[in-house]
Parts: structure tokens; sequence; C-alpha cells
């Protein structure tokens, strides 16, 4: 039976998929992308992709969703690749000749195997401080299992 407090939370399921593309987001100031877990809060939940708004939750009696920082979820991020380190690692490559399409070939190559790599790091359990993943002085340290759809 659904319950309101995200105490009743025993694990969250993602897609390894929403992980990565709310890392990349997250590049830019504005707006925050996290993963969304939406109440009636029960045992296992599912944790959506979602782009945060200022005031999106009205005052109700209802509990707001959770909002997960995608970067608590992996442990040990690899360091995402940038174009000019591509450019680099190709122009000392003494088998290839830099071009523009090769540039581009091997960055996205790159970028392939950042993603991999990075929704290899998702983690087995994250610790909830409350709905909004913030330490207060009412909320005690609640544990979850994290697991990976697909």
């Amino acid at each position: 039976m659904a319950t309101t407090t995200y105490r009743d939370v025993r694990s969250i399921a993602i897609h390894a998929e929403d992980v990565v593309a709310a890392i990349e987001a997250n590049r830019s100031d504005d707006p925050r992308t996290v993963l969304r877990v939406t109440p009636p809060f029960d045992g296992r939940m599912r944790a959506r992709l979602h782009v945060e708004h200022d005031g999106e939750y009205a005052a109700s009696d209802d509990p707001d969703p959770i909002h997960v920082t995608p970067s608590r979820l992996v442990a040990d991020p690899p360091v995402r690749p940038t174009p000019d380190e591509t450019a680099d690692r190709l122009r000392a490559d003494p088998d290839a000749e830099y071009s523009v399409e090769t540039h581009h070939e091997r960055h996205a190559a790159a970028m392939t195997t950042w993603r991999e790599a990075l929704a290899g790091s998702i983690v087995d359990s994250i610790v909830l401080d409350g709905l909004d993943g913030a330490h207060s002085e009412s909320s005690a340290p609640h544990s979850v299992g994290v697991v990976v759809l697909g």
C-alpha cells in the first residue's frame, strides 16, 4: 500500500541513460536536472528525469516529490572528455592526420566511452536526508537501494 512518507521507500529504480543525460544537462547553470520520485511513496519507486523549476509545487497536504541530484547516483565518475583534449590526442597521434572529420569522429567515440563508464559507475544505494536530499534537523538519513533498469 502506498504511503506519504519518503521513509517508506526501500529502493529507487532508474535508467542509466537518465542519470547520464541529467549529468550532461547539468553542465550549465540553469535549470537543474534531477531524478524525480513522485508520491505516493511505496517500497519500490521509479525515478525519472525531470527539469526543476522554481515554485513548481504548490502548497498542499500532499508530499512533494523527491529530487535526487544525479551526481549523488555515481561513485568516482570518469572525467568528461573535452573537444580540446581530443584534438590534442589526435595531433599527438603519429599514425593519424588531423582533420575536422577525424576530430569529430574521435570525440564522438570518446564521449560514447565516457557515457558508458559513467553509467557503469552508478552506486548500489544512496542516503536520502529528506525530500530534497538536503540535511535538516528534522530529518534523519534514510538509506535506499538503487536499481538500474535496462
